[in-house]
C-alpha cells in the first residue's frame, strides 16, 4: 500500500508559509537533492489555498507530471480539468489512491489538510526541512486542534551550510477515545471491581 507522507519545509517557530502566503524566506542547500526528492512521488495532495497560490505563481494545475489532487469544498472539476478535485467522501478517495499502483504519495500543503488527513489517521510519515528563520506568524504547520499522534524518529540529517536540519517521522496514532484508563481504574479492575 502506498504511503501518505507530509513533507514540507518549516520556520523554527512552526509555521509553512508567511502570512501571506509566501515561502521566500525558504533557503536552499546544495547538497539536498530535490529531484531525488521529487522522484520519490508520482501524486501530490494539496488543499485549496496551496493549489491556488501555485496556480497564482504559473503552476499551470500540473507539477513536473505529477498526478495532482485538491480537497476543496468549493473548486469544481470543471474548471479545473488538469487536476482531480475532491469535494467529499475524501477517505475513500484516499484509500483508492494508496491501493493503486505506484511510488508514494506527497501531501504536499497546507497544515489545514494535514490536520484533515490526521483526523482520517491517513498520514503515515512526517518529513520536516527545518529553516533557521523565525516568521512571527503565518501558515501553521497543522491548525490547531489536531488530533493527538505519536511521532517516531526515523531518520534525520543537518545541513551544515544553510543551517537546515531535515527530520524523518512515523507517524502512530492515539488510541480511539474512550474510557480514559487511570492508575485508580486499574487497581480497581485488578480487584475485581
Amino acid at each position: 500500500m502506498r504511503r501518505i507522507i507530509y513533507q514540507v519545509a518549516m520556520s523554527l517557530d512552526g509555521y509553512i508559509a508567511g502570512p501571506n502566503g509566501e515561502y521566500d524566506w525558504i533557503v536552499t542547500d546544495p547538497d539536498i537533492d530535490f529531484n531525488a526528492i521529487w522522484a520519490r512521488f508520482d501524486t501530490l495532495l494539496m488543499g485549496r489555498k496551496t493549489y491556488e497560490l501555485m496556480q497564482g505563481q504559473g503552476g499551470g494545475g500540473g507539477t513536473g507530471g505529477l498526478k495532482v489532487v485538491v480537497f476543496s469544498r468549493t473548486l469544481r472539476q470543471a474548471d479545473h480539468p488538469k487536476v482531480v478535485i475532491v469535494n467529499e467522501n475524501s477517505d475513500k478517495v484516499l484509500a483508492q489512491l494508496r491501493e493503486q499502483p505506484g511510488k508514494d504519495i506527497w501531501l504536499f500543503g497546507g497544515g489545514s489538510l494535514f490536520r484533515s488527513l490526521l483526523d482520517l489517521r491517513q498520514v503515515d510519515a512526517v518529513e520536516v526541512g527545518l529553516i533557521p528563520h523565525l516568521l512571527g506568524g503565518g501558515v501553521p504547520f497543522v491548525e490547531p486542534s489536531a488530533p493527538q499522534a505519536r511521532l517516531q524518529l526515523t531518520g534525520h540529517k543537518v545541513y551544515p551550510k544553510s543551517g537546515i536540519v531535515g527530520l524523518e517521522y512515523a507517524v502512530h496514532y492515539a488510541a480511539p477515545k474512550g474510557k480514559p484508563k487511570t492508575r485508580r481504574g486499574k487497581a480497581a479492575a485488578k480487584a475485581g471491581k
